[in-house]
């Protein structure tokens, strides 16, 4: 009889828990709003700038990898990184990398072309 007091009881305990977090809002899991038609926690590229101020993206990549994702280069690509705590590498097709910090982003002119992103757990450049 004790065990069966005691899963009531137990039961209770957690039933009160889960009630508390329902009334002060608790969640375990915070989606944040799409910002400029590219959700949380996205890399989007957009075609241009005036793409990237009207929230219309072209491709989005989400996945941490150790190594560079091709992108087809272009100029005037617009990229936005939506990312609380991951930096974006961004390959150059002349050469070298621009590393863009978490939440900002970029538009290049003509005489850069993207042809690679790597998307690194760093906060940091």
């Amino acid at each position: 009889m004790k065990s069966v007091v005691r899963k009531v009881s137990s039961f209770a305990g957690v039933s009160v828990a889960v009630a508390a977090m329902s009334m002060t809002g608790a969640s375990a899991a915070h989606a944040e709003p799409p910002t400029q038609g590219c959700p949380y926690p996205y890399v989007c590229f957009y075609v241009d700038g005036n793409a990237l101020n009207a929230g219309t993206p072209m491709s989005k990549y989400r996945d941490v990898t150790s190594a560079y994702q091709a992108v087809t280069p272009r100029p005037h690509y617009g990229v936005l990184n939506t990312r609380n705590d991951d930096v974006v590498y961004l390959r150059l097709q002349s050469g070298g990398s621009i590393c863009l910090e978490p939440n900002s982003e970029t538009v290049f002119t003509d005489s850069y072309r993207v042809n690679g992103i790597k998307i690194s757990s760093s906060s940091t450049c």
